[in-house]
């Protein structure tokens, strides 16, 4: 049940950040300049370091997720009988998940980047 916990966490902390970034798209493509991204941080709802930190635990969420993975396939293969196959599995699943995750969401900041970097002035 953490597993699906700590999926939900994730989960609702992507989709929160996603939100923030179709906001800012659509208020950028609606051509409201007078906006500034503290503003827009302040509507939302957090603080102007809020993505960015909410980006830079989510990463670290990922590595240490990953970090415990690796840790519990050693043990595994070392012999330890407090680690059982399917707690690998399932730790490697959910890494990999979280990994594939990021990179989803790095995918579409860049191009939302990439969409406001193209738009007229």
């Amino acid at each position: 049940m953490a597993i699906e916990a700590v999926g939900a966490a994730m989960s609702s902390a992507m989709t929160g950040s996603l939100q923030q970034l179709d906001q800012m798209a659509a208020q950028a493509a609606a051509g409201n300049n007078a906006l500034s991204v503290g503003a827009v941080s302040e509507a939302s709802g957090t603080d102007a370091q809020g993505f960015a930190g909410m980006l830079k635990d989510s990463l670290a969420r990922v590595s240490h997720s990953q970090q415990v993975a690796a840790g519990q396939a050693k043990a595994f293969e070392l012999g330890s009988p407090d680690v059982s196959l399917d707690q690998v599995m399932v730790a490697g699943q959910k890494a990999s998940l979280e990994f594939e995750m990021t990179v989803q969401v790095r995918n579409k900041l860049l191009s939302a980047y990439k969409e406001i970097m193209n738009m007229a002035v």
